[in-house]
């Protein structure tokens, strides 16, 4: 996934650190997770990534605190991302009881991440929302984002579904 040598920066929430425990979600999670251990890939976590693990199971928990450091870039939300996931919210394309949904693909776009990875197919990985985020970056001026679940990030994950 990396282009003339540039790690790809991938935005990985909660439900990709979990999905690691997770029967079905298991094998494409770890993947991910340990692309980014090798140093394959650079995986983008948020504070709000890190809100969530927070009250997660310690097991799940420790699937991030055991990463190197190297892996890993940790982003702050900030006023723009904050702004930008309140328009998502304004505008419909998730509604508010999902805010940290929003956060996730705010702080990502502003960061510019190449691929923000998740499970979550209800208010992230679906076609309308993924057309409703971008739809509100475009307006705003900023770019569309690749939103995806891990199996579709390497071709080789389809071997195990």
């Amino acid at each position: 996934m990396a282009a003339r040598g540039k790690l790809s920066r991938i935005y990985i929430d909660i439900s990709v650190v979990g999905g690691c425990l997770d029967e079905e979600f298991r094998n494409a999670s770890i993947r991910l997770i340990e692309r980014g251990r090798t140093g394959d890939v650079l995986l983008v976590i948020s504070d709000t990534t890190l809100a969530e693990l927070a009250g997660a199971p310690p097991q799940v928990r420790r699937v991030i605190e055991d990463l190197p450091k190297e892996c890993i870039e940790f982003i702050q939300q900030d006023e723009e991302s904050e702004a930008l996931a309140e328009e998502y919210i304004r505008l419909e394309v998730v509604p508010r009881r999902m805010l940290a949904d929003a956060q996730h693909i705010a702080v990502a776009t502003i960061a510019k991440a190449d691929v923000l990875v998740s499970w979550n197919f209800k208010h992230i990985v679906n076609l309308d929302r993924i057309r409703g985020f971008n739809a509100v970056n475009l307006l705003l001026g900023y770019p569309m984002l690749e939103i995806r679940s891990p199996p579709e990030i390497w071709r080789d994950d389809y071997e195990d579904i």
